[in-house]
């Protein structure tokens, strides 16, 4: 069943400008819409109205996660609206606003039965994929709520923002399957001049606070070998992994200190702690718990030569998880229909709410290009002409699977 040309290209990009003046930071196409904040609450009562335009049923569960249903069973499409503290127009409002241009196109035509999703704090303000998290039982509500940001607001508080818009739980046994469509977020189709990746797998992630108490004391008169300073500790933990690593990781493994806070964060205070990101990605389950054995381990002798106390956050993360065969061949087939040798199959170094919704029905995922290789920050973009593209091919890929 050919679908392509009932899809509107103008409305899809239309719908995505409009997506990104919510939260639009001026710089450039970025957008600042963390999970609950006012622009990202503004920009979910739009979608909230897209969604009953297009003639589907919304829902909205005690996490924010928004959902357009079709009636009956469905397939479900979509991603998460929420941004980065400082992200692009593009991470996850792509795959939500493809998915409602399909949808939409599907109602006025007839014949699919299509369902939208726009999930919550994927971008973990205060946890890792939290909304899909949630929904899928990977978490449970009462765990989640106690989770807080950098900031130490608690999600409990910053989802009572959204009360008022909850209609209660949505049921996941209404969906025969969910696709994620997304910019790629590294360098690959761009270098290569492809134009789709279809995703084989998703790798697994860890993340965990750590943290280094020392002892807090003056700038001036404190010689340098007294000192119990925790930043030194971050910094002599964060030379040696690199070396402890090289051994146990392949080209493929990441891990990365991204956030690092500072007591009392002042400049003629020797800081007396320090709290750190420790995130690492690997398709390897085994490999992802040998790294973290390393982790532990350098820690705990940083902490020991230098007078430290020690202690853990909660261990965070997913398993690797590998797409379904049956959404993928669909992918595939409308890949080469579409963009004939001009695609790729490729596994996700980036954690999405895929691997969540992957324990309650088959996920499949798929990808367009990122100008050179940029995600998480002002400038990630794609061409227009590409993201077209993508949607013509998920919704080729829909049409075939019904």
């Amino acid at each position: 069943m050919e679908v392509n040309c009932v899809v509107d290209p103008d409305r899809f990009l239309a719908n995505l400008h409009k997506l990104r003046s919510f939260g639009a930071s001026g710089v450039g196409k970025g957008v600042v819409r963390p999970a609950y904040g006012e622009a990202d609450i503004a920009a979910r009562k739009w979608l909230a109205q897209q969604m009953a335009d297009a003639g589907l049923r919304v829902e909205i569960d005690p996490m924010g996660n928004l959902f357009g249903l079709a009636e009956g069973k469905s397939l479900l499409l979509g991603s998460h609206s929420d941004s980065q503290p400082e992200g692009g127009w593009l991470d996850g409002a792509l795959g939500v606003i493809a998915a409602l241009e399909i949808a939409r196109a599907a109602q006025e035509t007839g014949g699919l039965s299509l369902s939208v999703v726009s999930f919550q704090d994927e971008e973990g303000r205060f946890g890792v994929t939290t909304g899909s998290a949630v929904w899928s039982g990977h978490l449970s509500q009462k765990d989640a709520d106690g989770l807080t940001d950098h900031a130490g607001v608690a999600l409990a508080t910053a989802r009572s923002r959204m009360a008022e818009m909850v209609t209660g739980p949505v049921d996941p046994a209404q969906f025969t399957g969910f696709i994620e469509m997304h910019i790629e977020q590294g360098p690959t189709l761009d270098a290569t001049g492809e134009k789709i990746g279809v995703v084989t797998d998703i790798v697994g992630i860890r993340d965990m606070k750590i943290t280094f108490d020392g002892q807090q004391n003056h700038a001036g008169t404190t010689p340098m070998h007294l000192r119990r300073d925790a930043f030194q500790a971050v910094s002599a933990f964060n030379a040696l992994m690199n070396d402890r690593l090289q051994n146990v990781v392949t080209p493929q493994t990441v891990w990365t200190i991204g956030h690092v806070g500072l007591h009392p964060n002042a400049s003629s205070i020797v800081p007396g702690r320090a709290v750190f990101s420790m995130q690492w990605r690997d398709a390897d389950a085994a490999r992802l718990g040998r790294i973290e054995t390393v982790i532990r381990t350098t820690a705990a002798e940083i902490a020991e030569a230098r007078g430290m106390t020690l202690s853990y956050g909660p261990l965070l993360g997913f398993e690797p998880v590998a797409m379904d065969a049956r959404l993928q061949g669909a992918l595939r087939a409308a890949s080469e229909q579409i963009v004939s040798g001009q695609w790729r199959q490729m596994p996700s170094g980036a954690l999405h709410d895929a691997t969540n919704v992957s324990a309650l029905m088959p996920v499949a995922m798929l990808f367009v290009p990122s100008i050179n290789g940029i995600s998480h920050a002002f400038e990630e973009d794609t061409d227009e002409a590409d993201l077209v593209c993508g949607l013509r091919v998920l919704a080729q890929a829909v049409a075939d699977l019904s």
